[in-house]
Order: structure tokens, then sequence, then C-alpha cells
């Protein structure tokens, strides 16, 4: 079964057989204007026992939209959300409705890491860089919202105790490499520039100060630059864009080619993207590596015209991809 979410606020479950369960109740007011609306969800670790959830949202407050988390024990019954409890707002809230991300996931030691956008307007894409800001960042928190112990700006005076990385545009993906325990990530560029990044902790990963990208309007952003000593650079990146949202790394046995490789589903490109990563570079299966670039990549589903949310593998081995359009896709061999 599935734990799915819905943009408008609502969470359901589906199962294999295509079963969609009624909605599930109890959640916290989503705000879903814009590109809000449900965002990420984890499961925790012992879920089994104890049925608690954490998901991310885009939350309407007095002083403006912002990204949230919140937690709750899903009814043994399935039908609503016990005691959901928001833990965390991502402040300073803004009055758009645009870049929200938002992935959220546990790391080996318990704790939540999820990502932020730094909102897009150009008077907020300033936040990505600022450290006594929680937009445009990776974080990484407690279950009770409090920041984690060990993050790497805990006593740097005005910097956010829970920031992790920054310098993010707006990270929609976020996956941890099944052999290595290597935390990657996904974000938007602008018009062009998307990319995927190795996370280390500190770092700064440029926006917007650095881009492969360019405004939609075809103006430069900034001084139109992609590299600047201290700032990190992409593993890769792509132009034209892939649009990139939720990935998941694969690892399962029923294709054994696809060990360890990286899915990344796609929507204003309407695809799924196959990625091989080795050495923390990134090359495509079964096709050309030259001087360690990527010169091409896999792609998968194409042919359904549908933007891909979110890819991820069920605890059968397989893999299952969501779209914008409300489909569900079993992904495994024929």
């Amino acid at each position: 079964r599935l734990l799915v979410t819905e943009k408008g606020g609502t969470m359901r479950i589906v199962t294999k057989d295509g079963t969609v369960s009624k909605k599930i109740t109890g959640l916290p007011e989503v705000n879903d204007s814009g590109q809000g609306g449900l965002l990420g969800l984890t499961l925790d670790p012992d879920f089994k026992t104890n049925r608690m959830v954490y998901w991310t949202f885009s939350e309407k407050t007095k002083d403006g939209n912002l990204t949230a988390v919140a937690k709750g024990r899903l009814a043994s019954d399935d039908s609503k959300m016990e005691n959901a409890t928001v833990i965390y707002r991502a402040t300073p809230g803004h009055k758009g409705n645009l870049h929200y991300g938002s992935r959220i996931l546990f790391d080996k030691q318990g704790y939540l890491m999820f990502s932020t956008g730094e909102r897009s307007d150009k008077e907020t894409r300033p936040q990505a860089q600022q450290l006594n800001s929680a937009n445009g960042k990776i974080l990484r928190i407690k279950t009770d919202g409090t920041p984690a112990p060990g993050n790497p700006f805990a006593t740097t005076p005005n910097a956010r105790p829970e920031i992790y990385s920054y310098g993010h545009r707006n990270v929609q993906g976020l996956a941890f490499h099944p052999v290595t325990g290597d935390l990657w990530e996904n974000e938007f560029g602008p018009m062009g520039g998307d990319e995927l990044n190795l996370i280390q902790p500190g770092k700064n990963y440029g926006w917007p100060t650095i881009t492969y990208g360019m405004e939609y309007s075809g103006d430069k952003i900034g001084q139109h630059i992609g590299q600047k000593d201290g700032l990190e650079q992409p593993v890769y990146y792509w132009d034209p864009v892939l649009s990139p949202s939720g990935m998941t790394f694969y690892t399962g046995s029923e294709i054994p080619e696809w060990k360890n490789n990286l899915f990344i589903g796609g929507l204003s490109s309407t695809h799924i993207a196959r990625l091989v990563i080795e050495n923390n570079k990134v090359h495509i299966a079964r096709l050309v590596i030259e001087n360690n670039k990527v010169v091409g990549e896999e792609r998968l589903l194409k042919a359904e015209r549908q933007r891909f949310r979110d890819v991820t593998q069920g605890v059968d081995g397989s893999l299952y991809a969501v779209t914008d359009e409300g489909r569900l896709y079993w992904i495994g061999k024929k």
C-alpha cells in the first residue's frame, strides 16, 4: 500500500491494484494556491509500531505563506490522522505562493531532513544565502521540531541552528545513496540550470549568486556567472530543463542493472530520468561517458505525457510513480 498526498490538502491510501481509499481526515489546513499544497511525506522508521507520519505542506499565517512540517498518528483504521501537530515553520513567511520545496526524510540518526524553496520572488531570493532565514535551505531537526544536534551552524552567531546546507532555489527531491549514505538532492533552476547536487553539511550551493540558467524573460540573473570560489558546483545540470521533482535510488533485485541507480520524476519534461552514480560522479547507463561528463540519459515513460511528481520504491521492491494528472504507475520488469 502507498500513502499519497494530494495538492488540495488530503491524503489517501492507494493499493497496488488501484484501489483508492476515502480521504484521510484530521490534517492541518493547507494553502493550495499557486505551487502550494501537501508536499513531501515520510513514515517514522518505527511506523509498524507507532504509526507516526511526518509531512511538509504550505501554510497560510498572519505573516505570510510558508513551508511547515507536521506530524500525526495514522489511526488504526486508516481513516484519520490523530493529534496532528505542526512542529516547524520555515520563517519568514511571504505573501507569494511559489517555491515551497519540499521533500522530507529520516537520516540514519533518526532526525528529519527536509527542504525549502527561496519563495521565488526577487525580493526573497537573497534569503537562500542568509543564515538567519529558513528559506532556500536543507534543514535538519528532531521529531519535536527543535534543531538536531551536530548541525554545522549550531554555534554560528545569528545563524539558524537547524540549517544543514544553503544556497538552494527550490528543492523537490531528496534521497540517501543506499551504499555510501550520501545525501543527494535535485532542485529547479530558472530557465535552464536544473541541478543534481551531492549535499555536504555547511556547504553553500550558490543560488542566486551562481546559476546555469537565466530569467524566464531572457534577462541575466545577477552577474550571470556559473562558478565562484567557495560555492559548490552541481554534479550534473540540465539545460533544457528536466523540472526535477521527487527522486529515489533503486535497491530492488528484480532488475539488477538498475541497482543503486537514481530515478527522478520530471514535470515539464514529462518523463522519469535514470542516472547511474559512481564515485560521486554521474554517468548514464548504457550510454557514452567522455572525460567524466554526462553526454546522455535514459528517459522512461516519455510517451505517457505525464508530469511525474514523485517516484518511490515500495516494500515489494518495485518502483511507483505518481503524476500531477492523478495517475499512479507501477514500474517493473516486462
